[in-house]
């Protein structure tokens, strides 16, 4: 977890800690991606890099299908048909479909739809997914349903490719965790050294937590039930007794009274000031016509 420059967006960052995993893996990965990066400038920029991609699409997005055959007059078509995820009525002919019993999910609907690109990535086209969970005379449940895009090479079977991305809901859950829990962005650090000091810290707490999973006794606070299984939040709540024992290398508080002050002779520094770097551009309003 290396920290985000002033300079550096998401994607930019993303796409090269990809290129640098891949240099060490000896064969081809399959990466999972949150919908942050089901777009168009991602895919664009991962063209060259050996990796598949299974990413998440936001619910609104509109695709394009494969252009129809060359009639021999004009410019070739780029584009088909639009695809609108959130319009069932601009869906092409379904690939491929299943339906499956998932031991925690339930029962499962599986539709895969070909040859699909974004309006800036007609050269790289992707296999859409869409995932559903029905009741049990496989009805739509109410819960929202998943889409997915694969990117590369050989996409495994329908089956098997939509159960990868469920290992991304992991990795979501911790990352919450360690901003409401454990306090990750609140800090406002100075340095971009301090700031991923204070990331590389992130993985030994959870550690930590898990470790003293059995060995703490559940502290609930009033309004809590007691836990027989503990939650990660949990154990840090009753963290306090385990400190009491083993103490802590932080520094004894100071004992209450005036300061002492500013030692005579120290040298001061003021504090670094950075310049502000504002990432999105307002676009500049329109003139209104002067009433007559």
């Amino acid at each position: 977890m290396s920290a985000l420059s002033s300079w550096e967006n998401p994607i930019q960052k993303a796409t090269w800690q990809l290129q640098q995993v891949c240099k060490n893996l000896p064969t081809r990965p399959i990466s999972v991606w949150d919908s942050e990066y089901g777009c168009a400038p991602f895919l664009l920029k991962t063209a060259n890099i050996k990796a598949d991609i299974l990413v998440r699409l936001r619910s609104n997005l509109c695709l394009w299908n494969a252009p129809p055959p060359y009639s021999g007059k004009g410019r070739p078509r780029k584009h088909g048909d639009k695809f609108k995820l959130n319009e069932s009525s601009t869906w092409s002919e379904v690939t491929h479909s299943l339906e499956v019993n998932h031991p925690k999910l339930g029962r499962v609907k599986v539709r895969l739809w070909s040859n699909l690109h974004f309006r800036k990535t007609a050269t790289r086209p992707m296999s859409l997914i869409r995932v559903e969970r029905l009741d049990e005379q496989s009805n739509l449940r109410v819960s929202k349903p998943l889409w997915l895009a694969w990117v590369g090479e050989q996409m495994p079977t329908l089956e098997k490719v939509w159960q990868l991305y469920l290992r991304r809901f992991t990795v979501e859950h911790w990352y919450r965790f360690l901003k409401h829990r454990l306090h990750w962005t609140l800090p406002k650090l100075s340095t971009p050294k301090q700031c991923d000091r204070w990331s590389d810290l992130m993985p030994l707490m959870t550690w930590e937590l898990w470790l003293a999973r059995d060995i703490v006794t559940d502290n609930p606070l009033p309004w809590q039930k007691s836990l027989d299984k503990m939650t990660p939040g949990r154990v840090a709540q009753a963290m306090g007794s385990i400190f009491a024992v083993i103490g802590t290398p932080a520094r004894s508080p100071k004992p209450r009274g005036k300061s002492p002050g500013w030692k005579t002779g120290q040298p001061r520094q003021r504090r670094i000031r950075y310049p502000i770097v504002k990432k999105t551009t307002t676009k500049p309003r329109k003139n209104k016509p002067e009433s007559a």
